[in-house]
């Protein structure tokens, strides 16, 4: 057996590790531990010391294997707002990708650094909620003590890196989902810190790709000295663990769902709809975001009494699952809407229509990311915990009119974090390493004829109920 490398995922729900081969990818362990969110509302938060224990619960459930590894990388949930005071400590809870309190301050921040275009030139991305300049200005505004006590920001990866090395890190890929950082000169933007009221030494040094962030510590649950990779956001690690090439596009059906691919040109969106995000490497990966997938979805049969998979087909209504506001389309503030109900609608129509209204704003985004490298032929590769579901496969596929392929990784941030941390041990590029792996390998479905049908109505629903979806508290 040659080196093992570790692959952390640290995502909202839980903690995944794998124990890897480096030279072939063979997975020799792998373990998992839960998260706990909190909040009502907008509002979503965990403890971080939270993700530390569960990092070293799922360590320990990959047995005395660990005590092998030669090296380790962090993949972590992306825009979390971790705040620690001079001590290393949480001031508070972290506040999360998905909690969405900052809306307010994300439009003032909007309006007062030079409008969307602006933002969109400086930093690749309009700020979206989500992003975490939008939740330090909230804190700023709403816990002014908090933020006074703050002797560092990290970003949840960040966090886990810090709590191995001793020493504060991030990539470019994670930094460039906070809007603090500017993606024309790599480099932090002094005036958003400025204008936001965050001394730029509270943040950390931004490792390039390839540099390690350092050595494991004395007294953890992994062997003392090994390297720690730069690590990086889900989604760039998920990109690394597929093997991505440029233009082949991504759509991972997660508690969110998100759409991107690898390009060599730095992207620029004025619309908001596409997030400039770079990679773990030296390109980009423009994204688009929405809020509501699978768990909206299974909320939704829920409410229906049935099943994931209990989908009929037929029905001219239209959900939009905005359950917790949305982010693409840009309606914050938005709750679920139910349009064209019948008397001869049922139950399983209505569910379909759920998955419809999902998938419509995550391919909307499409043609955005893919960029020109695209081909029109190439297949969708589907990831996620969605990407098992026939009802979401057979979805993507009616209304994209394209072929997908679903990689039988399951775990691809994770595999994406041990490529990193393999690519750095054996001084590869961590994307050569996957594909050497196959990691994107799996079962291809043919394309169908589209449903510009169904595309039409959600479109036209979506453009009349603007006013009301916008509406706070709507």
């Amino acid at each position: 057996m040659g080196p093992l490398v570790v692959g952390v995922d640290s995502s909202t729900q839980s903690t995944k590790v794998l124990v890897v081969e480096a030279d072939t990818g063979r997975v020799v362990a792998r373990s998992q531990a839960p998260h706990t969110v909190t909040g009502a509302g907008g509002a979503r938060e965990s403890d971080p010391r939270g993700w530390w224990d569960a990092l070293a619960t799922a360590l320990a459930g990959c047995g005395d294997v660990v005590r092998e590894a030669a090296a380790v990388s962090i993949g972590g949930q992306q825009h979390g707002l971790v705040t620690l005071d001079a001590a290393g400590e949480p001031v508070r809870p972290a506040m999360l990708w998905n909690d969405v309190r900052s809306a307010p301050q994300r439009d003032r921040l909007v309006a007062e650094l030079g409008g969307a275009k602006e933002w969109a030139e400086r930093t690749g991305s309009v700020p979206a909620p989500s992003f975490t300049v939008t939740k330090w200005a909230w804190l700023r505004d709403n816990e002014p003590e908090a933020a006074a006590a703050t002797a560092a920001v990290r970003l949840p990866h960040d966090y886990l890196t810090e709590r191995l090395t001793g020493t504060g890190t991030t990539d470019r890929g994670d930094a460039s989902g906070t809007g603090w950082w500017d993606s024309r000169s790599g480099a932090y933007d002094s005036r958003t810190l400025e204008h936001v009221g965050l001394d730029a030494a509270l943040l950390p040094r931004v490792v390039a790709p390839g540099e390690a962030a350092g050595t494991v510590r004395a007294g953890l649950p992994l062997p003392e000295g090994i390297l720690v990779a730069p690590g990086t956001g889900d989604n760039m690690a998920a990109a690394l663990g597929l093997g991505l090439r440029p233009g082949q596009p991504v759509l991972s059906l997660g508690t969110s769902g998100t759409v991107y691919a690898v390009t060599g040109e730095r992207p620029v969106d004025p619309t908001g709809t596409v997030a400039g995000f770079a990679d773990a490497g030296g390109g980009w990966l423009p994204l688009a975001a929405t809020l509501n997938c699978t768990q909206a979805v299974d909320r939704f049969a829920a409410l229906l009494s049935l099943a994931r998979e209990d989908v009929e087909a037929g029905s001219g209504a239209v959900v939009l699952p905005f359950l917790d506001g949305e982010r693409t389309p840009d309606l914050p503030h938005a709750s679920g809407l139910l349009y064209g109900l019948r008397h001869d609608t049922t139950p399983g129509q209505l569910l379909q229509s759920a998955y419809d209204g999902a998938v419509y704003a995550l391919l909307t985004a499409l043609d955005r990311v893919t960029g020109p490298e695209a081909a029109d032929d190439e297949p969708i590769l589907l990831i996620g915990g969605g990407a098992q579901g026939v009802a979401w496969r057979d979805t993507v596929r009616r209304l994209s009119g394209r072929a997908v392929r679903v990689p039988q990784v399951r775990e691809a941030v994770a595999l994406g974090a041990a490529a990193q941390a393999a690519g750095l041990l054996l001084g590869e590029d961590p994307a050569a390493v996957a594909r050497r792996w196959g990691t994107a390998e799996g079962p291809s479905y043919g394309a169908v004829p589209r449903d510009d049908e169904t595309l039409q109505r959600i479109a036209s629903v979506l453009e009349d109920g603007d006013a009301l979806l916008r509406r706070p508290g709507a």
